[in-house]
C-alpha cells in the first residue's frame, strides 16, 4: 500500500514554484482566522456591557473594533480567494503537462494495452484531486491551526476547567479518525477507478457514435453507460454512508460536550465565578473549535482520497518507455535508405512469435511490396521498421545503422508514414498539412497540397485552408481525408516511407487522385507499401510474401508468378476479385 508522506514528497516537486504564494495565502488565511477570534473576543464586552457587567463605553469601542476588523476581515479574504484559485490552476496546468508529456513519450505498447477513457480520467480526475489537496488543503490547514490554538487560548484564559472537558474529547476523535480512515481510502480508489471506466465507455461510444447509430445499438451503449455510472454512485454511496457516520460522531462528541459546558457554566454564572458574556463567548469559541476538529477529521478522508489518486498517477509516471534512446546513440545521419531486416524475430508477448527469422534488403529508391494473408504479420513488419517495437531477435539496418543505436527522433524524422486508418487533427486543413512540418511556408504548404490533389478542393472551399475538418476530419471524405495525409507526408519529404494503402474502398475518381499522388509521393524514396492494389504490387522493385510470421518468397511480379507459389495463388484470388 503506497504511503502518504512519500507521495506527499514527490508531489512538493510540483507545488515548490508556488511556495510562496502559498505561504503569502497561508498568512492572509491565518490573519482572518486571527481576525475571527479577535471579533468573537469584542462580542464578550458587547453582551457584558448589555448585561451591566461592563460599562456602556466599552460597548462603544467594541462596536467600532468589530467594523474595523470586519473591513480588513474583507480585504485579507479577497486576497487570499484570489491566491488560492491562481495557484490551484497552476499546479493543474503543470501536473496535466508533465503527465501529458510523459505518456506522449511512452511506447505504442503501452497505448495497445490501455484505453484512451482511462488516461483522460486520470489527466483530469485524479489531477484534481491531487490538486485540491496540493493546495486548498494546506492553507485551510494552517487556518485551522490558529484557529485551535487560539480558540484554546481563549477557553483556557477565560475559564481553564471548562477547556478540560473539550480536551477529554480529542482522544475519542483521534480513534474514530483511525478507524474510519483505511474504509474511506479504498472507497476513495474504487470511485476513481470507477470513474475512470465511465469516462472510457463515454469516449469509446462517442467516438464511434456513427457504428453505435448504424447498429441500432443507442439502447445498448446507453445501458453500459449507465451500468458504469450505476456502479460509480455505488461506490460513492458508501464513501458517503461512511462519511455520514464519521463526521457525525465527532460532531456528537464536540456538541455533547458543549452540552456539559453549558450546564456546568450556567452554574458558575449563577456562582459569580464566570460573566455571562464569558459563558456566551466560550460557547460561541467552542462551536468555531467544531471547524478545526472536523477539518482535522476530514483531512482523514481526504488524504486517503489523495493517496488513491497519486497511486494511480504516479502508476503512469513510474513507467518508462519500452522503446528509448541507448546510451551513447547517435543522431542517424541523412540516408539514402538502404534498409537491411537481418534474421529479425518479434512476438508481443510470451505467445507464438508474430514474426519469426524475417531477412531482406531493401535498395534505396525502391518500392517494396508487402502481401500476404489477413494476420501475416505485414502492419507489425511496418510498426518495426518505424521502431515503435523492438525486435525480440535479430536487427534491422538502415544504411548499415543498427536502428535501436540511433536517436529515436533523428529516425523519425526521416520517415513518413501514411496509415490505413487516416488520422486528422480536429482543427483547420492547414494545420493538419503543416503537421508534416511546422515550421513550413504558405508556398511550401499549397505546393504538397499541389502533389497531393487536394489544393483544388480546398482552394474553393469557403474557408479555404483554414476550413474546419472535424472530430477526426469527419467532415471531408475518406479521400480528401487521404489526400490531406498524404499533403502532410510529402511536406515532411522523408527519405524512408511506409504506407498501408486504403483505396480499395473508394470511388474510381478518389482512388486515381490519390495513386497519382502516392506515386509522386514515392518518387526517389524507398517506399515499403502494405498492397492492396494491382498497379502497386506490379510495379514494386521487390515484393515480400509474407505467411504466418514468414517470409516464404521474395522477387519481383514476374518471378514471382513464375514459381507458381503463394504469390501466384493470392494474386489469383486478387484477380477474381478477393482482397489480398
Amino acid at each position: 500500500m503506497a504511503r502518504p508522506l512519500p507521495q506527499i514528497s514527490r508531489l512538493l516537486a510540483f507545488i515548490r514554484p508556488y511556495l510562496a504564494s502559498m505561504a503569502i495565502a497561508a498568512v492572509l488565511l491565518m490573519g482572518v482566522a486571527g481576525l475571527n477570534l479577535a471579533m468573537l473576543w469584542m462580542t464578550r464586552d458587547v453582551i457584558n456591557s448589555l448585561s451591566g457587567h461592563a460599562p456602556i463605553p466599552r460597548l462603544n469601542t467594541a462596536i467600532v473594533a468589530i467594523v474595523l476588523l470586519l473591513a480588513v476581515h474583507s480585504v485579507l479574504t479577497m486576497g487570499h480567494s484570489y491566491l488560492v484559485a491562481a495557484i490551484g490552476q497552476r499546479v493543474v496546468r503543470d501536473f496535466r503537462v508533465h503527465l501529458f508529456t510523459h505518456l506522449a513519450g511512452l511506447s505504442i505498447s503501452f497505448f495497445n494495452r490501455r484505453r484512451t477513457g482511462e488516461l483522460i480520467s486520470r489527466l483530469t480526475n485524479d489531477v484534481q484531486v491531487i490538486q485540491r489537496f496540493t493546495t486548498e488543503v494546506p492553507i485551510n490547514l494552517a487556518k485551522q491551526v490558529v484557529t485551535l490554538v487560539g480558540g484554546l487560548g481563549m477557553l483556557f484564559y477565560i475559564n481553564w476547567r471548562l477547556c478540560l472537558l473539550i480536551l477529554g474529547v480529542l482522544p475519542l476523535i483521534a480513534l474514530t479518525g483511525l478507524l474510519f480512515g483505511r474504509r474511506l481510502k479504498k472507497l476513495s480508489t474504487v470511485i476513481q477507478d470507477r470513474t475512470a471506466e465511465t469516462t472510457t465507455v463515454l469516449e469509446e461510444a462517442l467516438s464511434g457514435i456513427r457504428v453505435v447509430k448504424s447498429f441500432v445499438a443507442e439502447a445498448h451503449e446507453a445501458g453500459r453507460f449507465g451500468h458504469q455510472v450505476e456502479q460509480t454512485t455505488r461506490a460513492a454511496l458508501s464513501r458517503a454512508a461512511v462519511l455520514s457516520i464519521f463526521i457525525p460522531i465527532i460532531t456528537f462528541c464536540t456538541f455533547g460536550s458543549g452540552a456539559a459546558i453549558l450546564w456546568y457554566g450556567a452554574r458558575q454564572v449563577q456562582a459569580n465565578v464566570l460573566t455571562p458574556g464569558d459563558l456566551i463567548v466560550f460557547l460561541l469559541t467552542m462551536g468555531i473549535l467544531i471547524g478545526p476538529f472536523g477539518a482535522f477529521a476530514h483531512l482523514f478522508s481526504q488524504i486517503k482520497e489523495m493517496q488513491g489518486a497519486t497511486q494511480r498517477v504516479f502508476e503512469i509516471l513510474d513507467l518508462a518507455p519500452e522503446v528509448i534512446d541507448q546510451p551513447g546513440a547517435n543522431p542517424l545521419p541523412p540516408i539514402e535508405g538502404r534498409v537491411v531486416f537481418d534474421r529479425v524475430s518479434f512476438q508481443y508477448t510470451s505467445d507464438a512469435p508474430v514474426l519469426e527469422e524475417i531477412a531482406f534488403e531493401a535498395r534505396p529508391g525502391e518500392l517494396v511490396a508487402l502481401v500476404g494473408p489477413s494476420g501475416a504479420g505485414k502492419s507489425t513488419l511496418i510498426q518495426l521498421l518505424h521502431r515503435f517495437y523492438d525486435p525480440t531477435k535479430g536487427r534491422i539496418e538502415i544504411d548499415g545503422h543498427d536502428i535501436r543505436a540511433v536517436q529515436l527522433a533523428s529516425l523519425y524524422r526521416q520517415i513518413g508514414l501514411v496509415p490505413q486508418e487516416t488520422h486528422l487533427f480536429g482543427g483547420t486543413i492547414r494545420e493538419n498539412i503543416l503537421y508534416g512540418r511546422l515550421t513550413a511556408t504558405e508556398e511550401e504548404m499549397i505546393a504538397a497540397a499541389r502533389a497531393a490533389n487536394i489544393h483544388t478542393f480546398i482552394a474553393d472551399l469557403p474557408k479555404g485552408y483554414d476550413t474546419i475538418v472535424g472530430e477526426k476530419g469527419l467532415m471531408l471524405s475518406a479521400g480528401q481525408r487521404q489526400r490531406v495525409s498524404i499533403a502532410r507526408a510529402i511536406l515532411k519529404n522523408p527519405r524512408l516511407l511506409l504506407l498501408d494503402e486504403a483505396t480499395s474502398s473508394l470511388d474510381n475518381e478518389s482512388e486515381a487522385l490519390i495513386q497519382e499522388a502516392l506515386e509522386r509521393l514515392m518518387k526517389g524514396r524507398t517506399t515499403f507499401a502494405i498492397a492492396h492494389r494491382l498497379t502497386t504490387i506490379q510495379n514494386a522493385h521487390r515484393i515480400l510474401v509474407i505467411e504466418k510470421g514468414r517470409l516464404v518468397e521474395q522477387g519481383t511480379h514476374q518471378e514471382l508468378l513464375a514459381r507458381k507459389g503463394l504469390y501466384h495463388h493470392l494474386y489469383t484470388m486478387r484477380l477474381a476479385g478477393v482482397e489480398l
